[in-house]
């Protein structure tokens, strides 16, 4: 009776064991911890890693001027530092300094001019690190006009962001004889057909697809013009930088690696950003990374100093900006406003006031 029993109840406990083994094998799906990630390095650890959530805002759709962020996604660099990061696009409309000042995202991309602007409003960041010394700000006109500078300017018509930095500081600086400012569209069919009309435009973007469609444009840049805001630069909100000092220190170290690294090998990365932004096509983010070398590279700031600023040129931006009345003066102060500290290759980061 008792052997039975027993006999019953080991039948009993196989049959659960086999029935709980078949069970495991309908189901492919493993744990969450245990998915690898989508995007960057997929070599299991030995040791349960938790990755610190965090998220990056853009100022405009993803694009090359975007790339060394995308690429430290793509390349794992954002986890190699314990950092699980949300790239979030931006678009019209979209200020990202504002809402890394709010608090809504802990991290943005923006330019130079447009965190100072937003500073005067009381929406303060901190500037953390510079991929574009030089601004990729243009105006594009036909090479046959003959303009070759800016005081060129003259009977024509220039499509402008009219409310826009650079658009006032030249309104400012120029004569712009007999020039009709009208409103920019992003379109180029006017450019394309008319000869003596010019609009503003980004190096990278604007004159590739005017090319494409058999125009020959002329690019000139507003830093030669001496407007040149610092492009596509990290910026924080002050708390966070105070209290939480280690995750902006290892942030800020992969953006910098993920930038070098795009603008070495940027085809996997550009792979990326066309899956996220599909009229940006590989051949224009191929032709948009090598004009970014010479923005990001310069004879001042070699690779391995990628991202450095200097305070003075934030001061010259803040007076051009209080010049053309798009700031009111001392509404700023760039000591507060700009850190370069996170920049250094030490291996430990500032410590927390």
């Amino acid at each position: 009776m008792y052997a039975a029993r027993f006999l019953s109840i080991a039948v009993l406990t196989l049959l659960v064991a086999v029935l709980a083994g078949c069970g495991s094998t309908t189901d492919s799906t493993p744990p969450a911890e245990a998915q690898p990630a989508a995007i960057g390095n997929t070599e299991p650890d030995s040791d349960t890693v938790t990755l610190k959530s965090v998220d990056l805002v853009l100022n405009w759709f993803p694009e090359a001027e975007h790339g060394g962020y995308y690429a430290a996604l793509v390349h794992g660099y954002y986890e190699e530092a314990g950092l699980a990061v949300e790239i979030v696009a931006g678009g019209p409309g979209v200020k990202a300094s504002r809402q890394v000042a709010t608090g809504a995202r802990m991290f943005g991309c923006d330019n130079a001019d447009k965190v100072l602007m937003a500073a005067s409003q009381e929406a303060l960041t901190v500037a953390l690190l510079a991929p574009m010394q030089n601004s990729p700000r243009c105006i594009m006109v036909h090479k046959d006009s003959g303009i070759r500078k800016f005081e060129d300017l003259k009977d024509m018509t220039i499509a402008l962001g009219t409310t826009s930095s650079f658009a006032l500081y030249m309104q400012k600086r120029l004569p712009l004889t007999n020039v009709r400012v009208v409103p920019y569209k992003g379109a180029l069919a006017r450019f394309l057909n008319e000869k003596d009309f010019a609009q503003q435009a980004y190096v990278f973007s604007e004159p590739f697809l005017a090319q494409k469609q058999g125009a020959e444009p002329f690019n000139l840049m507003a830093s030669g013009f001496g407007f040149n805001p610092y492009t596509s630069v990290l910026v924080t909100n002050p708390d966070t930088l105070r209290d939480d000092p280690e995750t902006v220190f290892k942030f800020v170290q992969a953006s910098k690696k993920g930038w070098q690294k795009y603008l070495e090998d940027p085809v996997e990365t550009n792979k990326y950003i066309n899956q996220q932004n599909t009229e940006m096509g590989m051949d224009i983010l191929a032709f948009g990374a090598k004009e970014l070398k010479e923005l990001c590279i310069t004879d001042d700031v070699p690779a391995e100093q990628l991202g450095a600023m200097k305070t003075e040129r934030w001061e010259v931006l803040a007076k051009q900006l209080v010049e053309v009345e798009a700031i009111k003066a001392d509404s700023v102060d760039i000591k507060t406003l700009v850190d370069t500290q996170f920049l250094t290759t030490e291996t430990t980061a500032p410590a927390a006031e």
